[in-house]
């Protein structure tokens, strides 16, 4: 794949509008502010560098589900004036995707400028599973620029107009960001360094069904945690309360459980529990058995027991991926697991593991629990297209860069 970072010590770029297909979907708060700045922040450097080049740079990006019409609450205003403030220069905003707004400011850039187009997913177009409906969007973006460079991971998963069919109608390049993604999950799936551990969690387990499969083929540990636990717990056989399970997927875990051991990958499970009469922060709670949890409470952390053990089958690893949070770390109550396992995953770095953090969740849990990006190898930006990856899929938005 060419790169933007070839584009650039070619010197193609000066004068030329070169549309970026950036990874801009960040939380907002009721008020909307942005309360997880990572992927914006993930973003700036080929902005930048394009910028820099001469380029006169027109990125694109979704935030939330719209249902391909505008809403204010899916606006990329507060995005577009957080981008301004992390370049250090103008950020103009069209306040719409393909139409007068964006062919005003896109015509009135000069090199080195940037503007961020409105939500592409405010266009039914960018998302629409009929090729000709997709087609004809990508054709009004693509008519914006001479250039594109893919540099959104979070998406690249997705067959959409801005991902798949803009690289088809220009020439194009993978950006910094798409690049460091790749290099780091082919090292999670080409040359692992052992012993090689894998975090899981998050609430369900149905999730991440073709990434558990895959993992029994080339990990050596995986640990297991967050909501999934309770399905594996009751594939054992034990009583789970209130928590959440998926009781369509015992019998698959139960499958999962028989693989491990007849390959001799250790999956690790809690001992213990955090577990309360309801789910909120102020509810009675305490430490129990993970197998006898009350039948009239509900699983919201690995206990401290557990969080121990999770830690020292970690802290000797040299490759590290995770992928989901322990608990309910939202709520202070049920952070603690998730915290240690975020600790250890510093420790085992300090020591030269690679350490990978899956995005999603995962990342923003590490920042609201007062780590920062670089005690971590990588922070992916992309949870679902980096659980695709992993699970041996194709992902469109890279395979089309490679024509």
């Amino acid at each position: 794949m060419k790169t933007a970072h070839d584009l650039i010590l070619a010197g193609e770029l000066r004068g030329k509008r070169v549309l970026v297909r950036s990874d801009l979907n960040v939380p907002l708060d009721a008020d909307g502010n942005i309360t997880d700045d990572g992927r914006v922040r993930a973003s700036v450097p080929t902005i930048k560098a394009l910028s820099e080049a001469g380029a006169r740079v027109l990125v694109c990006a979704h935030l939330g589900r719209p249902k391909g019409a505008p809403e204010a609450r899916y606006s990329l205003a507060p995005v577009a004036r957080r981008l301004q403030e992390l370049l250090g220069v103008p950020v103009a905003f069209a306040t719409d995707t393909v139409g007068p707004s964006a062919r005003y400011a896109v015509a009135g850039l000069a090199d080195g400028q940037v503007v961020l187009l409105e939500n592409l997913r405010f266009n039914p177009g960018e998302t629409s599973k009929d090729d000709g409906v997709r087609g004809g969007f990508a054709d009004e973006l693509a008519s914006l620029a001479n250039v594109f460079v893919s540099d959104g991971f979070g998406v690249v998963h997705r067959k959409q107009a801005s991902v798949y069919d803009v690289a088809q109608r220009l020439p194009h390049a993978v950006g910094g960001l798409v690049q460091r993604e790749v290099e780091v999950l082919k090292r999670l799936t080409e040359s692992v360094e052992r012993p090689y551990a894998v975090v899981l969690g998050g609430a369900k387990v149905s999730d991440k069904l073709g990434v558990i499969a895959n993992l029994l083929k080339s990990a050596d540990r995986l640990l297991i945690g967050g909501g999934m636990v309770f399905t594996f717990l009751a594939a054992q056989g034990h009583e789970v309360g209130k928590s959440l399970l998926e009781a369509d997927q015992i019998d698959v875990v139960k499958g999962y459980l028989a693989q491990a051991q007849e390959r001799g990958v250790e999956i690790i499970l809690p001992t213990d529990i955090v577990a309360a009469v309801a789910f909120s922060a102020d509810a009675e709670h305490s430490v129990v058995a993970a197998d006898s949890i009350p039948a009239d409470q509900i699983g919201l952390d690995i206990g401290p027991e557990s969080a121990k053990a999770f830690a020292a089958k970690l802290i000797d690893a040299r490759t590290i991926f995770w992928n989901g949070p322990m608990g309910a770390f939202e709520m202070a109550p049920y952070a603690a697991g998730t915290k240690v396992v975020a600790q250890a995953l510093v420790d085992a770095g300090a020591k030269g593991a690679l350490t990978v953090i899956g995005g999603g969740d995962s990342a923003a849990a590490v920042r609201q629990l007062g780590f920062e990006d670089n005690q971590f190898g990588h922070i992916s930006t992309g949870g679902g297209a980096s659980l695709e990856y992993l699970e041996g899929k194709a992902l469109p938005g890279l395979t089309v860069l490679e024509g």
